[in-house]
């Protein structure tokens, strides 16, 4: 891992919010469509099949959108990315500004955005069935097996759990059920980004140090370390959810053949697995390379997503 080029990647946040931005302004106010997917232009019905992904940089769905990036562009789709943080992306969605996104956690981590927007969007699938919510250790830390553990070991980890995106619902279940639940109240939570996560992870195993960290699976994090994940005994971190692929409203009738794919995309956790070993860590600086390599060895994937439509895709 190099917390360097994920800090980055993580930086282009920015870039992302700003897009959102003048899509917002070009979209509103003249009768006019500006969308990506929608309207006469973009539309999945014989026009240029223009579409826009928003990306929140979060590993797998960092491995999934540039997957289905290289597969639409195969298939004569031309692929917008749009890179945000998570209430942008919904927002975005829920406006039309953007077309879809493929990283919605149901029922617990996203609960509060899908109460806010979930009648606004278009619900494509479920495509990962276990996902769940984690504080993790390196498993070199013999003093802890549980959240329980940690109570008696602040001092161990200097009293600090060493958390994601302030508004993630990672960190709000951490913070509002995890801690009062275990009585965690020597520890300060914090809230940084994944970028710096990573970072303090990789510092502190680099230097055999103890470290606890708001993590979650999938991430390519348990590929590249030894990790513990900390047992849950009163089930305060939630347990296994689902990720969901998520369209504008009316994306279905825009976009009729790839909502039906979408409805085919899952993948196992053997497969995501590598799709993000090849995405994220072979191919660091060059993701849809990594996803190209990843579909040239997995025909199988291409055939029940895309049926008769993959048939004659090489990779």
């Amino acid at each position: 891992m190099k917390p360097t080029k994920r800090t980055r990647r993580l930086a282009s946040v920015t870039a992302g919010l700003a897009s959102l931005a003048l899509l917002a302004t070009a979209c509103g106010g003249d009768g006019g469509s500006g969308l990506a997917g929608g309207g006469d232009e973009g539309s999945g019905q014989g026009g240029d099949k223009q579409i826009e992904i928003a990306l929140i940089p979060w590993e797998e769905a960092i491995a999934t959108t540039n997957m289905w990036k290289v597969l639409l562009e195969e298939l004569d789709y031309e692929v917008t990315i749009t890179e945000v943080d998570v209430a942008p992306m919904y927002q975005g969605v829920a406006n039309g500004d953007v077309d879809m996104f493929l990283d919605t956690w149901l029922p617990l981590t996203h609960a509060d955005y899908w109460e806010e927007y979930g009648d606004k969007v278009e619900d494509l699938g479920a495509w990962y069935d276990n996902a769940v919510l984690t504080l993790t250790v390196p498993s070199y830390v013999d003093e802890v097996d549980s959240i329980a553990d940690l109570a008696d070991n602040a001092d161990l980890f200097g009293g600090r759990i060493v958390g994601i995106e302030s508004g993630s619902g990672l960190v709000r279940t951490t913070k509002e059920e995890a801690i009062p639940t275990y009585g965690l109240d020597d520890y300060e939570l914090i809230e940084s980004s994944t970028a710096a996560m990573l970072a303090e992870l990789d510092a502190a195993i680099a230097d055999e140090e103890p470290i606890v960290v708001t993590l979650w699976r999938p991430h390519i994090a348990y590929a590249q370390y030894d990790l513990k994940d900390l047992e849950d005994p009163e089930g305060a971190m939630g347990g296994a959810e689902e990720i969901h692929a998520v369209g504008r409203a009316g994306f279905s009738e825009d976009f009729p053949e790839l909502a039906e794919w979408l409805g085919n995309f899952e993948l196992s956790d053997d497969e995501l697995s590598s799709l993000e070993q090849a995405v994220l860590a072979d191919h660091e600086d060059d993701p849809e390379a990594g996803a190209r390599e990843w579909l040239a060895a997995n025909p199988e994937f291409i055939e029940r997503t895309l049926g008769e439509a993959g048939a004659d895709l090489e990779f």
